[in-house]
């Protein structure tokens, strides 16, 4: 029997205004991909047009899912995002899944990810210590991942988990300042890569006839393969944009979040658009396509990465160009690994206070009233797979679903309008039912020819496993645990 006198357990504290909300949007979408993918991409396309193309669908795209997302933000301003519309519009299994996905390898991943590029932009600066090569040398197997390699280069992995165990701890003291450390590193790259842009274009040397120029392997290749080179390439830019739909995660602290959480959503995509183009437009300017596409096959095939924008830089700062990427690098990866982790742990946190989840997660510290078990455990889990060094392919195998995901909720703002008429929508979507009904039916075409790009590269021989696959696979292996806490919730029911 539950005691009269039982405490009603803490609240989180909408401490979070509008700036702090734009600034989680913003400053999770800008990380490290527009550094790191231009590259790729150009190499995929060898098409100017095609390449600030693809920025342009990707985030339009984007920025329909969270306009429509953004209805349902408004109906449901609670702590834990999709976790908590998914359970209202479909069912408790659903919410776990993606609950379950965004702990175990979306939203952990991409925090160790990113986390590690700060890394290893660091060590443009220092050189990391390194353990013996037959410690480095030593790998664990995992059937259809890949080896585990815990002492591979072991002295950026410290520094990335000591970065971890650092934004940790910042967040873990409140809301607020996670949010001013936000709202701090979200200007500052903004800034910085203001400065790259202005500079491309007035001491960069470029020739705006790079536009326009085209390399002789797209001139020649069909509609259908650049088709499909198109798709591959959009990869990359959801990728760069992902996270627009983190600030939701964080709603029970916002103030007014049944309106500000959907502003803060789509005026923080419209800032990243707008970034994104003007720096692909830069980096056009200075390198051509054809320049910047065999640059990439030249480092890949050297097993090194290569950053258009430290080209970029080289051509109007010379041989400080690239220590000025690397900070500026720096600058956004810190920002963003912030952000996403400050945002991610709300998820673990409501799914504890639904009693499917490890119930020490869904406290809330008595002093500082932050998730900060949920962070914790965010943190370890976190820095485990930095060790792995398997986060890139779980997070490349979780794209897949991410995106299954996206569309869902997208979809969920139909489901609601039939399930609950009349429940009030302070913001209601634009261009309704066509704005999410184009998103879903864009984000089922991109998992299809995902999926039909993965099978195909698996049976030439050229990628060892189908990673859409492995995504649904990843994220089945929670079903065993919504079972084990929805026996275990229902076991308490009968006790009261």
């Amino acid at each position: 029997m539950n005691s009269k006198n039982e405490k009603k357990p803490l609240d989180l504290l909408r401490q979070l205004g509008l700036i702090a909300a734009i600034a989680c949007t913003a400053g999770a979408v800008i990380g490290s991909g527009i550094f790191r993918k231009p590259g790729l991409m150009a190499s995929q396309l060898g098409s100017p047009e095609l390449l600030v193309l693809v920025w342009i669908v990707a985030g339009v795209m984007s920025l329909l899912g969270a306009l429509s997302i953004g209805e349902v933000s408004g109906m449901f301003p609670d702590a834990g995002g999709q976790y908590v519309y998914f359970n209202k519009s479909y069912n408790p299994f659903i919410g776990f899944l993606y609950g379950w996905a965004c702990f175990a390898i979306i939203q952990s991943g991409s925090i160790a990810s990113i986390a590690y590029v700060f890394s290893d932009s660091l060590g443009y600066f220092f050189t990391f210590p390194r353990l013996s090569a037959g410690l480095e040398a030593f790998a664990i197997h995992i059937p259809m991942l890949g080896d585990i390699t815990p002492f591979k280069f072991f002295g950026l992995k410290m520094s990335t988990i000591g970065l971890l165990a650092f934004l940790t701890f910042i967040n873990y003291l409140g809301v607020k300042l996670g949010g001013a450390v936000q709202v701090a590193f979200t200007g500052l790259k903004i800034f910085a890569i203001g400065v790259i842009v202005v500079f491309a274009f007035t001491l960069g040397h470029g020739n705006v006839a790079n536009w326009t120029q085209s390399t002789p392997a797209f001139a020649s290749a069909s509609s259908a393969s650049v088709f499909f080179l198109f798709i591959a390439a959009m990869a990359g830019a959801f990728w760069a944009y992902d996270g627009w739909i983190n600030v939701t995660f964080v709603a029970g602290e916002i103030k007014d979040a049944r309106k500000n959480v959907a502003k803060a959503m789509s005026i923080g995509m419209i800032i990243s658009i707008v970034i994104y183009i003007l720096i692909n437009l830069a980096y056009i300017y200075v390198i051509p396509i054809e320049t910047m596409a065999a640059r990439y096959k030249a480092a890949e095939a050297a097993g090194q990465s290569y950053l258009v924008a430290t080209d970029v830089a080289g051509s109007f700062w010379g041989n400080l160009g690239g220590s000025l990427i690397a900070v500026a690098i720096m600058i956004s990866t810190f920002g963003a690994a912030n952000g996403i982790l400050m945002m991610s742990a709300r998820v673990p946190f409501a799914m504890a206070r639904e009693s499917h989840f490890f119930k020490s997660l869904g406290v809330v510290h008595p002093k500082f009233r932050t998730p900060g078990a949920a962070l914790v455990a965010q943190g370890v889990w976190a820095s485990i797979l930095v060790l792995s060094g398997t986060f890139d392919q779980l997070t490349d195998m979780l794209i897949f679903v991410s995106w299954i995901f996206y569309a869902a909720g997208a979809y969920s703002v139909i489901v609601l309008r039939k399930k609950m008429p009349d429940a009030p929508r302070p913001y209601r979507v634009w261009g309704y039912p066509f704005t999410p009904i184009l998103f879903v039916f864009f984000s089922a075409v991109y998992v299809v020819f995902t999926l039909y790009n993965d099978i195909t590269a698996f049976s030439k021989g050229e990628a060892p496993l189908i990673n859409s696959v492995m995504g649904v696979l990843l994220v089945a292996i929670g079903i065993p645990g919504y079972l084990y806490w929805n026996w275990r919730k229902k076991q308490a029911a009968n006790q009261v």
